[in-house]
């Protein structure tokens, strides 16, 4: 009976929980599957157009007709792409896409690809909110921003997407509310809508219209972290209490359905980009991505360079694939590619051993557990069942965990979560969850479904050390709850992906780090076992990801927008990275997973500084232009073509290495055929939008000999807002016969502003 009763609470937890697919585990992360099609069998492609010189597109039905000329017959179109792409998604055969790339005016198909998805403390970790609690006036909330949020669905009803005191959306605003009749938007929550090609805009089982509502979760977090609305009394089983609050909560929020549980495919992303310009939005967060293709291949590097184009400022996460270098993803230059990273709070549980050693790990669920009693303990690698120690579904069938605390190794494509699942379903009464090495020091506070505690590798170790020397470990649990001030903080966390980039090496990517781990935001239902129960409030849950930190960002943005509407994207940006932190709350650099210091290729420009990033003195701006001739620099003709939605001959363009795009960040990569006599030039031009009179100087932070490097002139002076002065930065080959990658930054130093460019140069060896 009491196995059964077991099974029966083992499955429950498993339905409440298994919606959360952005769980950190590499393989979960946004695999992306091309899809195929071969002779007559169907499949999806994203086809790019243009229409001969003499065809003019007046209006939406123009460009529609134009694109069905293209197909073999009606009811084969499936979005239609006005804004961010010249072209549409299709259901063709691979003989009928050979036939049309034959037709005038036809550019390129691409099969459609299916990726996966990738608060009440982070608004004043970040120092947006005052030690009481209350929003710095000086910051503002995003009034009259949009932010479009691409991504699982919305819980409208959540407390977190209130309208409440919000004033009406912007005139501009086209969009609309999809949700099959019931008035549930309002001055928050200004339009939600689904772009599911995979079921044809309607429910398998009912053949009713699909609904914007969120039934995974993912899209209800990030949303609500971007922009939710004020919600007091929020914790989740008791822990991370307090008031919770979006980074820019007077802005205004619209939804785009473009995930449903199991996937997301780009044809549907980029409809929903379209839709997210065409409908006014001034923000675009997306925390999904996939392995890094050609930017000319990649749907979401196409529809979000036209929103760029268009003045809409675009987030996204950098990916989960880390520690390991060269995994980022969305690494387009005109993105804001965001890493992730911790703040100093955590959801403390304790595991004290029969010797009386004690290590400190996190879990959210902190039941009520005995201080009297110490529960034996094994090690799930002792089963004789292959990978038993990664405690996946079955792993411990016939090895005998019944009352005893089991101690699992995290990894090997089982999600966290799923590990306490099957340890209680074997009868286990707690579970430590222990890093493996390349995860180091990271921890993450989960709503397990039994007592638990994630530990830093070097304490899984030692604990497994002591499980093998001790003829009869026991354990026990301690209860620390919701710890504020820990350090270090921020520190990159194991599984932000890294540069550096491969698509655009001579980019610096991550642009910038935020808070990504443990953010506690909106969630549409209960977490936890049932045994915990719930308290009849407004439900929220702990989540970690890049997912997490690239909606920061996109609230930030928004406060950026709100206070400077003029500003680009790319000036936008630029405030972000040049203001960006380089060290943590007690002035050290900030460190990584293995607690050394982080890298650029792991945390960008910095930890992200709202206050300083209002206010950066000076910018650097990029025009579409400057992306074309960039682009032009990597790809064909045509391949630019498919990317500017235009015809694009690169000979009559002037073309702009990687190095000289006009980026906050420097990078030069020296090859092996380079004359060591000769040195690599690097030009920028800034943007004076600070006080003036104002004179800045140049500071080099770099290792001694590390790298020879000067810059002229000595000195840039603004009489004027909106002036703008170029500098030259040379930097001299190294000898050797080493490669090697040297890393420093630029700071133009005034009497009030400090604007930091991180420089990345790659030496080849000889």
């Amino acid at each position: 009976m009491q196995e059964q009763a077991l099974r029966d609470q083992s499955k429950l937890a498993m339905s409440i929980f298994r919606f959360s697919v952005f769980y950190l585990l590499p393989f979960l992360l946004v695999a992306l599957v091309a899809v195929e099609g071969a002779g007559d069998e169907r499949s999806t492609f994203i086809v790019h157009v243009q229409p001969q010189v003499n065809h003019v597109l007046d209006t939406a039905d123009d460009r529609k007709a134009l694109y069905q000329s293209f197909l073999p017959d009606h009811g084969r179109l499936l979005h239609a792409y006005h804004h961010v792409a010249s072209g549409f998604a299709a259901r063709l055969t691979q003989r009928e896409v050979e036939a049309m790339s034959d037709l005038p005016g036809f550019v390129a198909a691409v099969p459609s690809r299916v990726y996966k998805l990738h608060t009440t403390h982070t608004p004043q970790f970040l120092g947006l909110d005052t030690q009481q609690g209350t929003r710095n006036c000086s910051y503002g909330s995003g009034d009259g921003v949009i932010i479009g949020v691409l991504d699982s669905g919305v819980t409208p009803d959540h407390p977190s997407f209130s309208g409440d005191g919000m004033p009406p959306p912007p005139a501009k605003w086209k969009g609309r509310c999809d949700f099959n009749g019931r008035s549930v938007c309002n001055n928050k929550l200004i339009g939600a809508r689904v772009f599911d090609t995979a079921g044809n805009g309607t429910a398998s089982s009912s053949g009713a219209p699909l609904s914007p509502i969120d039934e995974d979760g993912h899209g209800t977090h990030t949303s609500s972290t971007a922009a939710g609305a004020v919600v007091p009394g929020a914790q989740v089983l008791g822990q991370g209490r307090g008031t919770a609050s979006g980074i820019a909560p007077r802005a205004h929020v619209a939804m785009y359905k473009v995930c449903t549980l199991e996937d997301c495919t780009d044809a549907d992303i980029l409809a929903g980009i379209d839709a997210a310009v065409a409908d006014g939005c001034d923000i675009i967060s997306m925390s999904l991505g996939g392995p890094s293709v050609p930017f000319h291949e990649n749907s979401m590097a196409v529809g979000t360079f036209a929103a760029v184009e268009k003045g809409v400022f675009v987030s996204m996460s950098a990916g989960n694939s880390g520690p390991d270098h060269a995994t980022m993803e969305n690494e387009a230059p005109w993105m804001l590619t965001v890493a992730a990273s911790t703040m100093d709070r955590l959801i403390r549980s304790t595991v004290r051993l029969g010797n009386g050693l004690a290590f400190d790990g996190e879990s959210v669920y902190q039941p009520n557990m005995s201080a009297a009693v110490l529960y034996p303990l094994v090690y799930a690698g002792a089963s004789s069942t292959p990978d038993a120690n990664f405690c996946g579904n079955g792993s411990l069938d016939g090895f005998d965990v019944r009352g005893k605390i089991v101690l699992c190794d995290r990894g090997n494509g089982v999600l966290m979560l799923t590990k306490g699942v099957e340890v209680l379903r074997a009868g286990g009464v707690g579970m430590v969850l222990a890093n493996q090495f390349i995860d180091g020091f990271s921890t993450l506070a989960i709503s397990h479904v039994l007592p638990a505690s994630h530990v830093s590798h070097v304490a899984g170790a030692a604990i497994l050390n002591y499980i093998k020397t001790t003829a009869r470990p026991v354990a026990q649990f301690f209860s620390g709850g919701t710890v504020l001030g820990t350090s270090p903080a921020p520190a990159i966390t194991f599984f932000s992906s890294r540069g550096p980039s491969t698509q655009n090496p001579g980019i610096l990517k991550p642009d910038i780090t935020g808070p990504g781990a443990s953010v506690l935001a909106a969630w549409p239902f209960q977490v936890g076992p049932p045994s915990a129960g719930g308290d009849n409030g407004p439900t929220f849950n702990f989540q970690s990801g890049t997912s997490m930190s690239a909606p920061h960002l996109g609230g930030i943005a928004a406060l950026i927008k709100s206070k400077h509407p003029e500003w680009s994207p790319a000036a936008i940006k630029s405030a972000i990275m040049t203001t960006a932190d380089i060290t943590d709350r007690f002035g050290k650099p900030i460190l990584d997973e293995q607690l050394r210091a982080a890298d650029l290729f792991a945390v960008g420009a910095g930890h992200v500084n709202p206050e300083k990033a209002m206010n950066p003195g000076l910018v650097y701006d990029i025009t579409s232009a400057d992306y074309i001739g960039f682009l032009c620099g990597l790809y064909t003709n045509k391949e630019v073509s498919v990317i500017a939605r235009k015809a694009v001959d690169c000979s009559a363009v002037k073309v702009i290495p990687e190095r000289l795009l006009n980026y906050p960040s420097i990078t030069v990569i020296f090859p092996p055929s380079w004359d060591s006599t000769v040195p690599m030039l690097v030009e920028r031009t800034v943007k004076n939008v600070g006080d003036v009179p104002a004179v800045y100087y140049p500071k080099f932070d770099l290792q001694d000999d590390a790298m020879n490097v000067s810059v002229v002139p000595a000195s840039l002076r603004f009489s004027r807002v909106n002036q703008v002065k170029t500098y030259t930065v040379t930097v001299w080959p190294r000898t050797g016969k080493a490669s090697m990658v040297v890393q420093g930054a630029l700071r133009w130093v005034s009497d009030k502003y400090t604007v930091r460019s991180p420089i990345s140069a790659t030496f080849a060896g000889q």
